[in-house]
Parts: structure tokens; C-alpha cells; sequence
């Protein structure tokens, strides 16, 4: 089903959101006119120097270890059929749809440009297929990330000549006959065309590009919760200072120290001891601005690198059609997403980190409040497992930061001699940011048990708002009861966006 929305791709401008909309079926896409031309630029010089005998790579040539080996133009086509066959090597569990939607629509994106010598109807047809949801099956493991994500987007480019194996209807089916399911027809590859496919860093891009979009909403989110959690331990907002902020300038910084000063304005229950002989909070609380926001300032480094790798040209060889020239090089290496998404790994860990201390403390019985945020505390158990989760949860993240960047194991013979390993880099924070998910969820959860029992106190503005979102969905915890679907209602309000949508709606854009 055709949605209402169209956007015309043009190998430039794709952004995070948009990138989202379309992997999640929210826009349908298409080739905007205006690089036709230029896409028929690129094709032209590879019919033509093919034409001429003239020794291209990947095209006239073996690949890799094999780039001396000549051969037959009358055998190209094969050539690249066997490129696409031979490198189907991909394991383990199929990337989701959205990652692989993602991924179609980054691949279609490149080529885009005109410098790597396709044919439109190549393009045409990936977009088609994200336009009538039709689906590459692509299993997650098995790219090194550098001559791109061969194996996974040899996976993808099987179904366009109708073999692998692809979703259609929700129904699981031959590449082919998905294909004729949704009206469309393979290809037959041509000069070139299964090189352009599979050299690539699109498979840890697209998967790189959703986490980031889930990334931006639970840093949102655990402003939301960690707020809540300062009002219910009686903590002070003196830290969130604009005046003391602005002495140490780091963006981030100063934005989640507005966002605390929005969402606790006007809040009852700050006011109401703010003249008790608490000095200063726990590092947990004092220190939100300064570690949210280091959060944030490297997200927005890792959004930066992952538009500029979305809008670029990732093949090998590159075809120039204004001078006719075939440029040999490594645009195909996946070190720049590599190191941002082991990065964003390592950022969304702190954050997790510093929540589970905060979860942590609103259990301590502190600042009249129930050990355990439950009135019933011996004969009930309260929210005492709900941090052992927690912990458990950022324990792992610990372990997914570690670097996959910094690994590096030589392929094809030795021609491929350093690789950066970065489709591993984006699954591994892909898994960090869903874990983070829960940790933010089950935070919520406590503070708006802990804000329970301030009441009739007030919450602050957005504060508010977020308490009385959770109480929707889930209720007091009187007596003990199975707290994973109350995690699983919460989480839900975290990663769809809903709860800091409606945050949001009240105070403005955090």
C-alpha cells in the first residue's frame, strides 16, 4: 500500500528522520529527475570504455587478490553474477525490515550520484522495492566493513536478480517470486553493476543511522527521568544554574541544564524544603547536566558522521564521468562509522550507567521514602529486583563497548589488509541503545513511585507530565506483582517517542 507521502532522492539529501520515515514505511521514495542524467553520464563511460577493450577493475578483472586476473568482456556479465553469488556468505538471524529498508534505500541513495556507472533501473528498482515492501532477507553477521558490507549487500543485490530470498505480505518467499508478488521484475546484472551493489558501507549505516534516531529520544528521555528522580529524593536544582553552566560551555551541557530548568519549573516539591541543610546531591543527580550532556555532544558528533556517510559515494571504482576517468580507492572502508558508532556504544553506556545509580538510590530508604519504594516493605519486595536489571542491563552494555574498531583481521589473501569491522561497530550499539531503553524505563518507573509518595506535593511543569503518562499506563505498586510487563508498557513509551513527545507538547523541545 502506497503511503501519501513521497520524497525524490537525489544522493544528497538524506537525513537521520528521513531515513527513519522511509525504513519504517512511513514515505515512499523515488529518483529525482534531475540526476537521471547523470546517472546515464556514469553508465555511458562504462559501455564505452568496456566497448574500447580498456582494463577496468572489477569489471574486466577478478576482484581482490584476483584484480590481475583478466577478463572477457564477452564474460563480464557472467562476472558479475558470480561476484553477487560468491559473496552470499552471511550468518545468523536477518537484519530487521526497517535496518534492511535502511540499508536498500542508502544503496539506491549512492548510486545515485552517477559515479558508479549503473544503470537507472537499477536504482528504480531498489526504490520500488522499498515502495512496495518487498524485503531482502540479509543476514546480520559476516561483513568486516571495509570493500564495504560485501556479504550482506550481496544478499540484498540476490533478490534484484531473483534468487535469495525476501518478505513480501508477511509472507517469507524466493527472492524471484517476491519480486512478481509485488509486480516487479528482476535484472540481469550488466558491466559493473554487482561491484556498485555490494561495495558499500550502507548495511552499518542504515543500522547506524535508526540507532542514532533511538539514541536522540532516550537522551530525552532520561533528562525526563532523571528529573523525576531528583524531585523524588528531595534532591536541589542549585546544580542546573544557567550562570554556573555557561562557566563550563560545552553544548550539551548547557542544553539538559535548561532541559532540568523546564521540567522542574514550578515544582512544589522543590519548594518545599528548599531551605533544608542538604549542602549538595549525589553525583548521580548534581552532575546530570555534565554527563547527559557529554552524552548528547557525542550523538551529535555521531549524527554528523553518519549524514555525511549517507549522502556519499562508497563504491570502488569510482567512475568520473566529466573527465571519463576510473578512480581507484578505498571510499568502501567503514573506519569513520566504525569509530562514531563505537563511540555513541561508549556514550550511551555512561548514561546508562549514571541512571542505574540513580535507580540505586530512590531504593535506599532515604528522604522518607520506603526501602525499596514499597510500603510494605518485608512481606512485599518492592522495586529491590528492578535495579538488579537494571544493574545487569548496564553491566552488559559494558561489555558491548568494547571497541569492534579496534580489531582488524587481514581477507583476501592479504590484498584487504586492514578492515574495520564496523557492521559489528552498529549492531553492538544497536543492542546498547535497546538495553538503554529499559534501564530509562525502569528509572521511570521508580520515580513516579517515589513522586506517589510525595504527594499532595506538586511536580514540577514537565515533570508532571511524564508522572501522569506512566500512571496511565501502569499503577502504583501497592502489592508485588510481575514487573517485566510494567518495564515492557514503560520501555514502550521510550522508544516510541510518546512520552517525550508529550513532555515536549508541554514545556517544549527538549
Amino acid at each position: 500500500m502506497l503511503t501519501s507521502h513521497l520524497v525524490h532522492i537525489d544522493g544528497t539529501n538524506l537525513t537521520i528522520p528521513l531515513v527513519k520515515s522511509i525504513a519504517t514505511g512511513g514515505t515512499d521514495v523515488k529518483l529525482a529527475d534531475n540526476v537521471r542524467p547523470l546517472v546515464q553520464a556514469g553508465r555511458d563511460l562504462v559501455e564505452r570504455t568496456v566497448k574500447a577493450g580498456e582494463q577496468i577493475y572489477g569489471v574486466t578483472t577478478g576482484f581482490g587478490r584476483l584484480k590481475s586476473v583478466m577478463i572477457d568482456p564477452k564474460d563480464a556479465i557472467e562476472l558479475q553474477r558470480n561476484l553477487v553469488l560468491s559473496h552470499c556468505t552471511g550468518v545468523g538471524e536477518p537484519l530487521p525490515e526497517d535496518a534492511t529498508r535502511a540499508s536498500v534505500l542508502l544503496r539506491a541513495h549512492s548510486l545515485a550520484r552517477g559515479y558508479s556507472g549503473v544503470r537507472a533501473e537499477i536504482i528504480d528498482l531498489l526504490l520500488e522495492m522499498l515502495n512496495r515492501r518487498v524485503w531482502p532477507l540479509i543476514p546480520s553477521k559476516g561483513s568486516v566493513g571495509a570493500s564495504g558490507d560485501l556479504a550482506p549487500l550481496a544478499h540484498m543485490a540476490l533478490v534484484l536478480i531473483g534468487e535469495g530470498e525476501a518478505m513480501y505480505a508477511g509472507e517469507r518467499l524466493p527472492g524471484g517470486d517476491a519480486l512478481r508478488a509485488a509486480n516487479l521484475k528482476p535484472v540481469v546484472l550488466s558491466f559493473k553493476e554487482g561491484l556498485a551493489l555490494i561495495n558499500g558501507t550502507q548495511i552499518m549505516t542504515g543500522i547506524g543511522a535508526l540507532t542514532a534516531y533511538r539514541a536522540e529520544l532516550a537522551c530525552k528521555a532520561a533528562d525526563i527521568a532523571g528529573a523525576m528522580s531528583l524531585e523524588a529524593f528531595f534532591g536541589t536544582a542549585a546544580a542546573f544554574d544557567e550562570r554556573l553552566n555557561a562557566l563550563r560551555p560545552h553544548p550539551g551541557q548547557a542544553r539538559v541544564a535548561a532541559n532540568m530548568r523546564h521540567l522542574l519549573r514550578g515544582s512544589g516539591i522543590l519548594a518545599s524544603h528548599v531551605d533544608c541543610d542538604r549542602v549538595q546531591d549525589p553525583y548521580s543527580f548534581r552532575c546530570i547536566p555534565v554527563v547527559h550532556g557529554a552524552v548528547r555532544d557525542a550523538l551529535h558528533a555521531v549524527e554528523n558522521t553518519l549524514v555525511i556517510e549517507m549522502n556519499s559515494v562508497t563504491d570502488n571504482p569510482i567512475v568520473i564521468p566529466e573527465d571519463a576517468s576510473f578512480l581507484t580507492g578505498g571510499n568502501f572502508h567503514g573506519e569513520p562509522v566504525a569509530l562514531a558508532m563505537d563511540y555513541l556504544s561508549m556514550a550511551l553506556t555512561e548514561l546508562g550507567s549514571i541512571a542505574e545509580r540513580r535507580i540505586y538510590k530512590l531504593l535506599e530508604g532515604l528522604e522518607g521514602l520506603p526501602p525499596f519504594l514499597s510500603e510494605g516493605h518485608g512481606l512485599h519486595s518492592g522495586y529491590m529486583l528492578a535495579q538488579y536489571t537494571a544493574a545487569a542491563l548496564v553491566s552488559e552494555n559494558k561489555t558491548l563497548s568494547y571497541p569492534a574498531s579496534v580489531d582488524s583481521i587481514p581477507t583476501s589473501a592479504g590484498q584487504e589488509d586492514h578492515v574495520s569491522m564496523g557492521t559489528i561497530s552498529a549492531r553492538q550499539c544497536e543492542q546498547v541503545v535497546g538495553n538503554l531503553e529499559n534501564v530509562i524505563a525502569i528509572e521511570l518507573l521508580e520515580a513516579a513511585q517515589a513522586l506517589d509518595f510525595r504527594a499532595p506535593l506538586t511536580c514540577g511543569k514537565g515533570t508532571a507530565v511524564a508522572h501522569r503518562l506512566v500512571r496511565e499506563r501502569v499503577p502504583h505498586l501497592k502489592e508485588d506483582r510481575n514487573l517485566s510487563q510494567d518495564i515492557a508498557v514503560t520501555r514502550e513509551l521510550v522508544g516510541s517517542g510518546e512520552l517525550v513527545h508529550a513532555v515536549e507538547a508541554e514545556i517544549g523541545v527538549l
